[in-house]
């Protein structure tokens, strides 16, 4: 426990929640390993209040740590003596999980097994669960039907008890990878990654955009040796996973294929769009015979907090295949966290960005909140307007632009993205600054070019829409000016901070601005949106337009 003269930075209350005193020597070293089983759910300036939840717990437990480490870490950062209730709660939860065992049995078929009979008969009793077993094999056994490996795990989740899958994996058809050896190494904590993704055999690794999950992923396939499916966010994202893996590894053009909605090639290594998945024809997905169409040894879900919710569905079916998911922030704004847990798999590695920003892999980077008054009439119309409608009057005020203007005079030179949601306030901004915009109208081959540009510096500037958000390379990118995004999504916060934090060749800071309109849902939503990174440790400056204008 924390020693009385030195006052540790946490309280921890009864309903397990965590105050991290924000300015106190000790938060930082906290607020790292409350991060493995905690998540911050306010951030205002000077206390933070993070939960303990099941779901997080069992992240932890899946991913090696027990209740011992987090009472310790508990023990070590609290003020005062950690409420009894709550240890007895943590101790309790976490030792459900692996009370119950999927696994084959002699003859190959489903099992789901326990020492503990009566736990086995409170889940076989409950009525989802009854209609995915078979019949009961033994005392501490029942079969379960062929099909239901995933639904089986989801089911048991919500009833309290995280199943362990130890039913093993089909190998897929062998296919030699190897990763190339010409002048750069797998980092530690990617190495890490992929061997203890390896080890519990399906999950999820969390890195920070720009820490090279890419990598993890390429050095995931040189283990397995397989046929390898991989599942992104969009065609862009593909050609760049593509254009990775040729470059890293020993695969050539002939043996990677592209499956998007310009191309539907299948290979031993192909890469798929999650849009082409989900598209349906008469009511039926079109292309949901990929998944079998090769004998996939691995799948690698890009971008997991994003993946759409009839993938999971999908991933259901996919139990005995090999699954990484790669994301940097486990938070769904849709609640489905639950859902990756069961069926992608749980955490297996989790590096916090400031511990990678330490060892220079990451940019090191400075947030600022930068708050304008909205001029008189607007005010009025915000205060009359519908509340659907407010956010898009304050995200998209015509104010902000002087304030961009001033902040690119401030940043003349640096290679700057300018990020909004809405595409009339993208089109006025491109056109007030005269600098070439990107949206999800712009053709593939001009956003290639555009993005192109903007690496080779004869573009400094670039007005974006949510299709820069994520798995986009542009490693020297080292301002970003946040205009308006997705209402409070914390999930997209973590995905424009990351496209600054590339190391740069110069070795200098990444400057990440958001523009709020003050007193407005705008402002609101921005405290939101910000928990997300103030769990990874950065901190942000409030400052006025007025000063920069």
């Amino acid at each position: 426990m924390s020693d009385a003269t030195t006052m540790g930075p946490l309280i921890v209350q009864s309903d397990k929640t965590a105050l991290l005193e924000v300015d106190h020597p000790q938060a930082a070293d906290a607020r790292h390993e409350l991060a493995i089983f905690a998540e911050l759910e306010r951030a205002p300036e000077h206390i933070h209040t993070y939960r303990i939840t099941r779901l997080g717990l069992w992240n932890a437990r899946a991913a090696g740590h027990d209740s011992d480490f987090v009472l310790g870490v508990l023990d070590r950062y609290a003020k005062f003596a950690v409420p009894t209730s709550v240890r007895a709660d943590i101790t309790e939860t976490m030792s459900r999980y692996g009370r119950l065992i999927i696994q084959r049995g002699p003859e190959g078929e489903l099992e789901l097994v326990s020492k503990e009979p009566a736990i086995l008969i409170e889940a076989s009793r409950h009525k989802k669960i009854a209609l995915l077993l078979g019949g009961r094999i033994s005392e501490t056994a029942f079969s379960i039907q062929p099909w239901a490996r995933g639904q089986v795990k989801q089911e048991l989740l919500k009833l309290g008890w995280p199943a362990e899958d130890l039913a093993g994996y089909t190998e897929g058809t062998p296919h030699e990878i190897s990763l190339a050896e010409d002048g750069w190494s797998v980092r530690g904590y990617q190495q890490d990654a992929v061997d203890k993704f390896w080890v519990g055999g399906s999950g999820v690794v969390v890195l920070p955009c720009g820490a090279g999950k890419t990598i993890v992923g390429a050095a995931a396939m040189s283990v397995a040796k397989t046929n390898t499916l991989i599942l992104v966010t969009n065609t862009v994202s593909a050609r760049q996973w593509k254009a990775e893996l040729l470059k890293r590894t020993s695969l050539t053009e002939e043996e990677i294929g592209e499956y998007s909605g310009s191309l539907k090639e299948v290979k031993p290594v192909t890469i798929a769009t999650y849009q082409i998945l989900t598209t349906k024809r008469k009511n039926e997905y079109a292309h949901l015979a990929l998944l079998d169409a090769n004998d996939w040894g691995l799948v690698v879900y890009d971008e997991v907090h994003l993946l759409p919710a009839p993938i999971f569905k999908m991933t259901a079916d996919l139990q005995a295949r090999r699954r990484l998911g790669l994301t940097a922030t486990l938070v769904r704004e849709d609640g489905k966290e639950g859902d990756v847990f069961s069926l992608i798999g749980p955490k297996r590695f989790d590096a916090p960005w400031k511990e990678i920003e330490a060892q220079g892999y990451i940019a090191p980077a400075e947030c600022f909140e930068v708050r304008v008054d909205l001029p008189e009439e607007e005010r009025l119309n915000y205060a009359i307007a519908s509340q659907e409608d407010r956010y898009r009057i304050a995200a998209t005020s015509p104010v902000k632009i002087s304030v961009i203007r001033a902040l690119l005079k401030k940043h003349e030179g640096e290679p700057t993205l300018v990020i909004g949601q809405y595409l009339d306030q993208i089109h006025s901004v491109s056109a007030a600054l005269k600098a070439p915009e990107i949206t999800g109208e712009t053709p593939i081959e001009e956003r290639e070019r555009l993005f192109q540009a903007f690496r080779d510096g004869t573009e400094k500037t670039l007005v974006v829409s949510k299709v820069a958000n994520f798995s986009i390379d542009l490693p020297e990118a080292s301002v970003a000016i946040q205009i308006s995004g997705s209402y409070g999504s914390r999930q997209e916060e973590a995905q424009r901070l990351g496209r600054l934090l590339r190391p740069k060749g110069d070795g200098r800071a990444a400057s990440f601005y958001t523009l709020i309109a003050r007193d407005t849902v705008d402002q609101d939503f921005a405290q939101n949106r910000q928990r997300f990174l103030a769990e990874q440790g950065y901190a942000y400056t409030i400052l006025d337009a007025v000063d920069l204008v």
